[in-house]
């Protein structure tokens, strides 16, 4: 699965959990991967990400945003899976469905659980 984000984005989440230089790639995919351990999140477990302005976030990462990312997924995923992002896409024209900020908070809740502290 490729969800395409700015470099920007990418770069302060692997620096925010692996400090100056820290890196997880590009795909929300391969960040829940990092975040379940071994290579890429801190082998001790003991870190805590804190999400600072997240309803500022929220807002940048809402249905325009989403919308914007679907159609780029929906210009590269394979023909069988159109119709599903297609669906998806126009929920999130219409203002429905999860977001972007939705689909990290949950990679942060499923991966790694207590992790994510919104503020």
């Amino acid at each position: 699965m490729y969800w395409p984000m700015t470099r920007v984005c990418w770069r302060v989440i692997g620096e925010a959990i692996n400090g100056p230089g820290g890196y997880f790639g590009r795909s929300l995919g391969i960040f829940a991967d990092c975040l379940s351990g071994g290579f890429g999140a801190p082998d001790d477990d003991d870190y805590v990400v804190e999400w600072r302005d997240d309803q500022e976030s929220r807002q940048h990462l809402g249905y325009p945003e989403t919308a914007r990312q679907l159609e780029i997924r929906l210009s590269r995923c394979h023909p069988a899976n159109r119709p599903a992002v297609g669906a998806e896409l126009v929920a999130a024209r219409d203002g429905r469905g999860s977001t972007v900020f939705d689909w990290l908070v949950e990679i942060f809740d499923d991966r790694a659980f207590g992790v994510l502290r919104l503020q």
